[in-house]
């Protein structure tokens, strides 16, 4: 029994190189960039006549393999699996900040830490260290905006309910970007020539349509600030901070993380960009004893806060 279970370890240690190399190859062939198998082989470092034999497997596991133009290679989104592999959505900047220090949590010399590393990186790219799976309506309405900003095509966000005047109708947009957690999207509307947010909530259903881009250059994203706010100015605020605020602030908005600097053992320094002081201004009124606002411009906005609360109560 000893012996087959070892031998069983061993054919795992022995098949994960290939389950990997099978892995980048399949997200190749389903992601933006178009690939020929020459190039395929050499970002995976074995030869084209490998890559030939992991396509044919594809083939005969119900994939259909399609051969474009200059010798590229897709998964032909006709393929039986194919919607179940959309469905997976990367992580944003701030999930995969939080997945990043969990990892960086683990001691240098844990060889889990180098593993988990050297897996998620030769998987996925840039900040999405991984994947994950959106429940429910807004996870079929995602996935077609994500088909719309993959393949630079309008989109029609049907009975979208608007916030703002409470009409409810389609609204023909051009999708290039996700805010936080995929609460909204940046679009370009061509019938008012802006770039908008719409709340993914407020989406009944997405149609994507084969009509291209027609505004790319126009296109602006923005910014989103370590509040979740988003805008397309920002202004620059500075607090000092105490522990529990330091603390609370980390543990509710992760990216805080980046714009801190420790001044001695019970206080911290924030330096951050804001494109509203909405977002901040609701933390710092929460925990106002704890904290010190040093931007004057800031600090008359909280002054004129209170103001107004005082003469409501």
């Amino acid at each position: 029994m000893c012996g087959l279970g070892l031998k069983w370890a061993k054919q795992q240690v022995m098949d994960q190189p290939k389950i990997e190399r099978v892995l980048r190859l399949m997200k190749m062939m389903t992601g933006n960039n178009n690939y020929t198998v020459e190039d395929m082989a050499e970002r995976l470092g074995i030869s084209y006549r490998s890559v030939y034999r992991y396509i044919e497997t594809f083939k005969e596991s119900g994939f259909v393999v399609q051969r474009k133009e200059g010798g590229i290679y897709k998964l032909g989104k006709e393929s039986r699996y194919f919607k179940e592999i959309s469905q997976l959505i990367h992580f944003t900047d701030e999930e995969a900040h939080i997945v990043n220090q969990l990892i960086e949590g683990l001691d240098n010399t844990n060889m889990l830490k180098q593993n988990l590393r050297k897996k998620l990186s030769a998987v996925y790219n840039c900040t999405s260290l991984a994947e994950c799976v959106v429940d429910g309506k807004n996870a079929i309405n995602i996935n077609h905006i994500i088909e719309g900003i993959s393949g630079c095509r309008q989109v029609i966000l049907k009975n979208y309910a608007s916030s703002h005047t409470g009409i409810v109708r389609d609204r023909l947009v051009e999708p290039f970007g996700f805010t936080t957690n995929y609460v909204q999207i940046w679009c370009y509307e061509p019938e008012s020539g802006l770039n908008k947010l719409f709340n993914t909530a407020r989406i009944q259903s997405v149609e994507v349509l084969s009509d291209a881009w027609q505004f790319a250059e126009l296109h602006n994203e923005g910014y989103i600030d370590i509040f979740r706010i988003s805008g397309f100015e920002q202004k620059r605020v500075q607090l000092e901070l105490g522990v529990m605020a330091h603390n609370l602030l980390i543990e509710e908005y992760p990216l805080a993380t980046r714009d801190i600097k420790q001044i001695d053992d019970n206080h911290w320094l924030l330096d951050t960009m804001v494109c509203d002081y909405v977002g901040i201004g609701r933390f710092v009124m929460g925990l106002a004893d704890d904290i010190r606002i040093l931007t004057p411009e800031f600090d008359e906005y909280i002054h004129s806060l209170i103001d107004r609360l005082c003469k409501k109560i």
